[in-house]
């Protein structure tokens, strides 16, 4: 229990050190850790996971980290109570390296808040936070692998199992890109027609 204890810690103090862009980029370095590295979960369990930390309050890579400290130690055999433990030392870990990092900031901040070479980094970090929350959606939708000099793409189908998905999918899309809908009402009637559907 300890070991697992203390790779769930490690592993997800690695994670939210090296996360930049807040929980949606977050997605896919957690995916690389519990799936292709650890194997703690499935793809389509991930999946599931993350659309449960999406619907509730909180930042979803938070909310994604403490149900996955849950899931892995409930998957290994250990009662409910150790696996709430398991909750809590992946939400610790997560969150630990952003408050340690924050308390340093807030001390430089405003002695390099107008340094040109600040704003140059600032500058720098939007678009690879962008492409961070871009690849975890691409992550979430294919299964890409490299044979030789080829790429290898397809479609994680247990992720898109039949037509209503795809519908409700294309609906959230036109919603948030055409009539620029507020995403908690998107999200509220994503989990209500999920609910009807399913």
């Amino acid at each position: 229990m300890i070991t697992l204890l203390l790779q769930l810690f490690f592993t997800f103090f690695i994670i939210g050190l090296f996360n930049f862009g807040g929980g949606g980029a977050m997605i896919s370095l957690i995916q690389t850790q519990i799936i292709n590295v650890h194997g703690w979960v499935t793809e389509s369990a991930f999946a599931d996971i993350c659309a449960i930390s999406q619907t509730t309050p909180g930042p979803i890579g938070i909310n994604c980290a403490t149900y996955v400290g849950y899931e892995v130690m409930h998957n290994a055999g250990y009662s409910n109570a150790i696996s709430v433990l398991g909750s809590a030392t992946t939400t610790l870990a997560i969150v630990l390296p952003s408050f340690l990092i924050f308390m340093l900031l807030m001390k430089l901040f405003n002695h390099f808040h107008n340094d040109p070479k600040f704003l140059a980094i600032m500058k720098i970090l939007k678009p690879a936070v962008a492409g961070l929350i871009g690849a975890a959606v691409i992550i979430l939708m294919f299964r890409i692998s490299w044979d030789g000099p080829h790429l290898q793409m397809s479609l994680i189908r247990e992720n898109f199992p039949n037509w209503k998905s795809w519908l409700l999918f294309i609906a959230a899309f036109i919603a948030t890109y055409n009539f620029k809908a507020n995403p908690i009402y998107v999200i509220i009637a994503g989990g209500l027609a999920g609910f009807l559907l399913y």
